[in-house]
């Protein structure tokens, strides 16, 4: 009894304290262009590499770009896009997973069999493959990203819709002469909502990984557009001489990724909603 009171004091502090962090982390992306010391992209070959200063408060890239302004900004490009990420494919997944469970039949399983067919390839590897396809950028990534993504969620509510159609108050819908539309809508969506979020919580640091991978391989984000993935990959060039070009995004990636897969972990353990593997 003890260990579990502690058990939920822990996570709730968990909650708290990483829900603050990813709070900031939204905050000042939203804030970037008005909180930025300089222009991420203005150029400025005079003050390349430059150390520290009050002018340039983590210094300067190879360019001679505000690195805190570059950073400020890149936080724009992760969160903004990984939240479009989820929602679209949460749009899609919802739609998907919620038809194909309340139907059944052979709706159900050829659309269930088309996700698995999908989950049996590795992630990176299929939207790899789509980029190639349609070519490098930024909206290429999010597109692949979506159409990757989507079937996770399908599979998860479609199992939820199927467990939960059969009980008493959707039976009780039905006889009382509620369509189809109308249960869906006021009976199934909101009470799997909150698992979903869940979900959407664990996804968001896969979003922003794949997002910056994508980048750092030059797949995504194209230059001078400053994202954290693609700042590491122009600072590797001065990994010996100036680690931090490295350094500085990749622990923007790290805090954020962590603190999304912790508060993820934590609220699962409410709704035993588990991330994929």
């Amino acid at each position: 009894m003890i260990s579990s009171i502690r058990s939920v004091k822990k996570s709730k502090k968990a909650i708290v304290i990483c829900s603050i962090i990813l709070f900031f982390f939204f905050t000042i992306s939203i804030l970037a262009p008005w909180i930025s010391p300089h222009d991420p992209i203005q150029v400025n070959l005079l003050q390349k590499l430059s150390p520290p200063s009050w002018e340039y408060p983590l210094g300067t890239d190879h360019l001679g770009r505000c690195n805190l302004s570059r950073i400020l900004h890149g936080a724009r490009v992760s969160l903004g896009f990984a939240s479009l990420i989820f929602i679209s494919s949460l749009g899609i997944g919802l739609l998907v997973g919620t038809f194909a469970g309340y139907k059944g039949g052979w709706v159900d399983v050829l659309l269930m069999r088309f996700c698995e067919g999908v989950m049996a390839f590795p992630n990176l590897v299929l939207v790899l493959g789509i980029v190639g396809l349609l070519g490098p950028g930024l909206w290429q990534v999010v597109l692949a990203l979506t159409m990757v993504q989507w079937v996770y969620y399908a599979r998860m509510i479609r199992g939820m819709v199927v467990s939960m159609k059969e009980q008493n108050f959707i039976t009780a819908a039905r006889i009382s002469g509620s369509s189809t539309s109308k249960i869906i809508r006021t009976h199934l969506i909101p009470n799997i909502i909150p698992p979903i979020v869940v979900m959407g919580t664990l996804e968001m640091g896969w979003a922003i990984m794949d997002i910056s991978a994508l980048s750092f391989l030059g797949l995504g984000i194209q230059p001078p557009t400053p994202e954290w993935g693609a700042m590491i990959h122009e600072g590797k060039g001065f990994i010996r001489s100036h680690p931090e070009l490295m350094l500085y995004p990749g622990l923007m990636i790290l805090f954020v990724v962590i603190s999304f897969n912790i508060l993820g972990e934590s609220l699962s353990e409410h709704f035993g909603v588990k991330s994929r593997n």
